[in-house]
């Protein structure tokens, strides 16, 4: 497997969910609001022997010309978005399911952004996300997933797909929140999404305020973290502005951030 971060840089989030630019080498946390939290937005590409996945689709920020934040990340790796195969999407937060849609200026609407991929997607938590119990969604063009013959809802609590990814709900940060661990060449690559943000976080114990279930995520994290390294997994975190991935396999080559 191969695997690229496709880092869209580091921000600030506060109670107003919106995620402010920052920049590391000059700006101060403290002159943030009061209980700002630092984070990266990072989806994943991993090239398999059978699929170009992306793992999350980021915020969905655009340049001066409409273009995808995400595509260009793709494009810098040698990709194109017609090359992504299949998008596997932990959950539809603002800051995970952004880059699901690009707007189509000739039509006025809005399209998958991954012309040639399933897209793998719970059904609970379209649901979820369309029954407006949380302000953390956009739910924009989410009605168009439902009926789309890209999209595969997902209804098991846990399965497999095409025989080497698996799924199964977590539950903790979001009620309908899933993970997904992928098999190949006898490596396990590990996407816990927002239960498995960052590396700090899988080594201690706290329950976090922003997590639905904040005893179960932080259960799930000590879980994750103790057979993962019994097994060698390679972690992957969404959130780690320092660390990316944790842990390397000879069957396995990590496109490091510069």
């Amino acid at each position: 497997m191969k695997i690229i971060p496709l880092s869209e840089g580091s921000f600030t989030i506060d109670q107003t969910k919106e995620f402010v630019p920052f920049q590391t080498s000059i700006d101060d946390l403290q002159s943030r609001p009061r209980g700002s939290l630092l984070v990266e937005i990072q989806p994943f590409l991993v090239i398999t022997e059978k699929d170009v996945l992306l793992l999350d689709t980021g915020l969905g920020f655009t340049d001066g010309q409409g273009i995808l934040q995400l595509h260009q990340n793709l494009a810098v790796n040698g990709f194109y978005p017609s090359d992504v195969t299949k998008v596997l999407m932990t959950h539809l937060h603002k800051d995970h399911a952004g880059g699901l849609f690009i707007h189509d200026s000739l039509t006025n609407e809005d399209k998958l952004a991954f012309p040639n991929a399933t897209y793998y997607i719970h059904g609970k938590e379209i649901e979820f996300a369309l029954s407006g119990h949380s302000t953390s969604y956009d739910t924009t063009s989410f009605e168009s997933l439902l009926e789309n013959e890209q999209v595969i809802l997902l209804e098991e609590e846990k399965g497999l797909i095409d025989g080497y990814i698996a799924f199964e709900i977590s539950a903790g940060h979001s009620p309908f929140h899933q993970v997904f661990s992928i098999f190949e060449n006898n490596q396990i690559v590990f996407f816990g999404g927002d239960e498995a943000p960052q590396l700090q976080q899988m080594k201690t114990k706290f329950i976090a305020k922003y997590d639905s279930d904040g005893k179960k995520a932080m259960e799930l994290r000590s879980q994750w973290w103790e057979l993962g390294i019994k097994e060698g997994w390679i972690f992957l975190f969404y959130h780690d502005i320092k660390t990316p991935t944790f842990g390397e396999s000879r069957d396995s080559v990590i496109v490091k951030l510069s």
